[in-house]
């Protein structure tokens, strides 16, 4: 039987767990189920509800009925497929290995503040992804070229943004519309101007967001999945924004 206080620290421990593996983009169920394998391992019983920005978890004890309740917010982190897939394996770890809470914390607390990787190695690799969708829509050698500058730059926007907490939104349009600037000097050489042109944003597009949408959704998870499904769509519309700025500077190029 556990008491309050222990309770307590494994409430507030699960809160920090699910909620960091919600803002790391993670779909809901998973989330779900990590917690209470976690609740598992340790003797108690976890209900979690979620919603866009906040989380609703409850800690039961079944041996004296006693239950803990808590609403935690969920954090603006970056999308880490490597965080989410090291904290799923925390949760089998603590179910399989019979982990006590202080052994959980350590390795959670490791896992954590493992450095990320490189933003000028994310920077590259983004770019040359964003210049292979250019390739792959017919774009010709000097379109991919320009491309992959544009990605660079608008990426780069992108970095230094966040960074200063700018809303997400503006955040999109930005650098969109800075990307697609770039992209513009496409129209100077005798090249498909066009096609870099319309995938110069294409990094921006909130593919996790969409998928894990549809994952919520068709996993009973229809409110939360609804939530990310309206904000990817409003942050396509914020790229879509940027985009247009620039075409209204140039159309008389593409005419």
């Amino acid at each position: 039987m556990k008491t309050k206080q222990e309770l307590k620290e494994i409430l507030d421990f699960i809160a920090r767990y699910a909620t960091y593996q919600l803002g790391s983009g993670v779909h809901t169920s998973r989330a779900v189920r990590n917690s209470r394998r976690i609740g598992e391992a340790l003797g108690v019983d976890v209900q979690l509800s979620s919603f866009q920005k906040s989380t609703v978890l409850t800690v039961l004890d079944p041996e004296s009925g006693e239950a803990l309740t808590r609403v935690a917010a969920i954090p603006a982190l970056p999308i880490s497929f490597e965080r989410n897939s090291d904290l799923s394996a925390l949760s089998w770890e603590a179910l399989d290995e019979g982990l006590a809470l202080d052994e959980i914390r350590r390795r959670y607390r490791t896992l954590v503040d493992k450095p990320r990787m490189d933003p000028i190695f994310t920077l590259a690799v983004v770019g040359l992804a964003n210049a292979s969708f250019c390739r792959l829509f017919g774009g010709d050698w000097t379109a991919v070229g320009i491309v992959f500058t544009a990605t660079l730059v608008g990426y780069a926007v992108k970095q230094r943004m966040q960074a200063h907490g700018v809303n997400h939104f503006l955040l999109f349009a930005g650098s969109a519309f800075v990307a697609s600037l770039c992209a513009t000097a496409a129209l100077r050489f005798d090249c498909t101007a066009e096609i870099a042109l319309a995938t110069s944003p294409l990094f921006l597009v909130p593919g996790v967001p969409l998928i894990n949408g549809v994952i919520d959704i068709v996993e009973g998870h229809v409110l939360m999945g609804v939530s990310r499904l309206v904000n990817a769509m409003l942050l396509i519309v914020c790229i879509a924004a940027g985009l247009s700025v620039t075409l209204l500077m140039v159309k008389d190029s593409l005419l």
